[in-house]
């Protein structure tokens, strides 16, 4: 594929995810049972409440992989956590709360007993549906009038983040991840398209 095509197709691709939830009318609860890591933890965050069971952890290695936030984590993480643990889950840190500590930080909504999981966030959920079919309960984003600016956001963090994929430290970062992991032979394909990379990257 043509690299401005692919850079294209990130953009619009990345940019449709996100901007799914901040269209959807209806409030959204994302519930977590495990290891939530970077695209489910974003996306989690543009939903109206995450309930996390007591074994989920949340990791968004953007920094460690080389690219850069996506899914409005770079303006929402802040907003819910304060700007010192969002550079701490966004940044080099690469910090990986647990659902207690996801809670205590602000990025949750609660934490429940893994054995209870289900049952509690089926209970949760039927209450919060009968709010909106009483007509007091909505999404916050669009009475706030908050979907317009996260939408920009989106589209500004799609455009950054095809470009970030595109990079040499992405390409090597992926290669070394590979090789650690002993997947050789898609390391490789990774160490070519770096090798390469200055001359498919004068058509971008």
């Amino acid at each position: 594929m043509h690299p401005k095509k692919l850079h294209k197709m990130i953009v619009q691709h990345n940019q449709s995810l996100f901007d799914r939830f901040l269209d959807f009318p209806k409030p959204i609860i994302a519930a977590v049972n495990g290891p939530a890591i970077g695209a489910s933890v974003t996306s989690a965050t543009l939903c109206d409440a995450i309930i996390a069971s007591e074994n989920a952890t949340f990791n968004t290695p953007f920094a460690r992989l080389g690219i850069t936030p996506e899914g409005c984590s770079s303006v929402v993480f802040p907003q819910l956590m304060g700007e010192a643990n969002a550079q701490r889950m966004l940044g080099e840190e690469g910090w990986v709360p647990t659902a207690a500590e996801a809670k205590e930080a602000g990025l949750i909504h609660d934490v429940v007993p893994h054995g209870d999981f289900t049952s509690r966030v089926q209970t949760f959920a039927e209450g919060w549906a009968r709010e909106v079919e009483a007509g007091t309960r909505t999404r916050p984003i669009i009475s706030e009038g908050r979907v317009a600016e996260l939408k920009r956001v989106n589209a500004e963090e799609s455009e950054a983040l095809a470009t970030a994929f595109l990079s040499a430290e992405f390409l090597d970062n992926q290669y070394k991840f590979l090789k650690s992991k002993g997947k050789d032979q898609a390391a490789m394909v990774f160490l070519v398209l770096k090798s390469l990379r200055p001359l498919w990257s004068m058509l971008l």
